[in-house]
Formats: C-alpha cells, sequence, structure tokens
C-alpha cells in the first residue's frame, strides 16, 4: 500500500542529498518506490514535490531550531551557545544527510529556476530574522545592550550557521563544528557596564 509520508521523506532525504537539479525523475520514483503515474498523481510535478519535501524538512529542523531559540528559561546568550551545539550535532548525526537542505540550496540556478533560488533564499531569510527577533527580545530582557545591531549580529550567525552546513559536506566532525560555534560565541557583545565575557 503506498504511504505518502513515507515517499515524501525518501523524496526529502534525495533532494538534501542531492539537491534539487542533482535529482532526476528516474531517481526519485525510484528511491519512493512508485510509478511514474502514481508520482504525477499524488505530488503533481518535481518541483512541486520539492517544495513539499522543503516544507517537511522545515517543520522537522524547526522543532529543535526554536525550541532552543525561543526557550523562555534561558537567556539570549546561552539559546544562541546551544543553537550553535544542537546545530553541530544535527548537522553530523550520520541517520540523515549531512548539513542542512536549506543553506546550501538554490545558491547555483538556471534563470529557469529562479523561482526555487527566491523560495530557498527566502527560508533562509526567515530564520536569520528568527535570530534577529531573538536578540531584539535579549534587549528587552536585559542580556544585551540596548546599542545591538540586532540585524547584523543575526547576519553573521546565520553566515556562520550557513557555513557549519558546508563544513558538515565537506566531511567536518561533530567536534571540529562544535568547536566552531563556541569560537563564533565570542563575538556576543557584552552587556553594557559589564566586561565581555568569552564563551
Amino acid at each position: 500500500m503506498f504511504d505518502r509520508d513515507l515517499a515524501l521523506r525518501e523524496a526529502m532525504n534525495l533532494f538534501w542529498e542531492r539537491g534539487y537539479e542533482g535529482t532526476s525523475f528516474d531517481d526519485l520514483i525510484a528511491a519512493m518506490g512508485i510509478s511514474s503515474s502514481s508520482f504525477y498523481n499524488s505530488f503533481g510535478s518535481k518541483e512541486a514535490l520539492y517544495c513539499e519535501a522543503t516544507q517537511s524538512y522545515l517543520e522537522w529542523s524547526g522543532h529543535w531550531f526554536f525550541a532552543i531559540l525561543n526557550d523562555p528559561s534561558i537567556d539570549a546568550k546561552t539559546a544562541f551557545a546551544r543553537l550553535f551545539a544542537a546545530t553541530a550535532e544535527e548537522f553530523t548525526r550520520g541517520d540523515h544527510p549531512l548539513g542542512c537542505m536549506i543553506s546550501l540550496a538554490g545558491t547555483h540556478c538556471p534563470p529557469g529556476m529562479k523561482n526555487i533560488r527566491e523560495m530557498m533564499a527566502e527560508h533562509r531569510a526567515f530564520s536569520e530574522g528568527a535570530m534577529a527577533e531573538r536578540m531584539r527580545k535579549g534587549i528587552q530582557d536585559g542580556d544585551l545592550s540596548e546599542d545591538t545591531d540586532c540585524d547584523m549580529l543575526a547576519a553573521y550567525y546565520s553566515a556562520v550557521a550557513r557555513g557549519l552546513a558546508v563544513q558538515a559536506r565537506d566531511g567536518a566532525s561533530h567536534e571540529k563544528l562544535a568547536e566552531i560555534g563556541r569560537l563564533a560565541m565570542r563575538a556576543w557583545p557584552a552587556r553594557q557596564g559589564a566586561e565581555k565575557v568569552i564563551a
């Protein structure tokens, strides 16, 4: 019996591992264990499937990302330190493709795939915006100085996270990624009137 959720998960992993262009239609139906007619009846097109697989990935990764980022029991700096620790863990787990499906997707696309490139850029911008919002809450809570440039600091940490995805794809260890995250936390600004603490 056709299990749509299982087929979608197989497609997600294939897109995650090979990218949109690197995944052929034949690759998809073989991995999903379905016929071409079942594919079109269930998912419509490769692009539609990719959009759905991306949403499935975002729901999965969002569980740990937002749970840590928005944990009300910890301050902003602790949230980001834990976020980098979790990123190192998730990007190198070994029971799914390495790195991040979103970080590297759609950065090199032909003109006909402009919509894919824009969709992935929007997803990356969303996570960066969520980081900035957490920092602004940190200012409200007294965790960060009022003069902190939250948008730029979030852009920096977002860039580090994307770099971790590249490192993971290139075979970097969990320990290496975790250390990069700890080094990145040294850029966390000191609060007004307090000495800078090195993480």
